[in-house]
């Protein structure tokens, strides 16, 4: 039976993924006391990358708008980390920071705006316990040649 976490991913038409694979030598997630805290997660999906690039706008360019939807991508997938070393997400008090990275053009300068797609994917999943604070830094690559990269820490009981 799906616990309340994973029933409003679902009513949100959205599935938790299986953790995605390291791309280099750590762990998807660790535990210290009762906080989780995930490495940087990618939007990837069945294991892909469905969009690769910088952010920003024009032609060969991820727009604003998709790279948020991205970042909530990289936000599941961050939640899925953490499902695997708590092993329920119902135990999370609260999501208490998100550190979003994005890929960005020189002249892209809306770096919140796209880690808006985590924050509200977060908001949406877990109500007041997704609200965190909050990062958004704009890089010049990331790995993989991801346009956004996600990660956080969350309190759990």
């Amino acid at each position: 039976m799906a616990n309340r976490v994973e029933t409003r991913i679902a009513e949100l038409g959205r599935t938790l993924p299986e953790v995605p694979a390291p791309a280099g030598v750590y762990v998807p997630a660790l535990i210290t006391g009762n906080y989780v805290h995930t490495s940087g997660q990618l939007p990837f999906v069945d294991g892909n990358l469905r969009e690769l690039g910088k952010v920003g706008e024009g032609e060969g360019l991820v727009s604003a708008d998709r790279a948020a939807e991205l970042a909530a991508v990289a936000a599941l997938n961050a939640l899925a980390a953490v499902k695997g070393v708590i092993g329920d997400l119902d135990r999370i008090v609260r999501v208490v920071k998100v550190v979003g990275f994005v890929a960005s053009d020189p002249d892209f300068h809306a770096q919140p705006t796209v880690i808006n797609g985590a924050s509200h994917l977060l908001g949406d999943v877990l109500g007041d316990a997704g609200v965190h604070a909050r990062s958004a830094v704009g890089v010049a690559v990331l790995p993989l040649n991801s346009p956004v990269e996600v990660e956080l820490v969350a309190e759990f009981a």
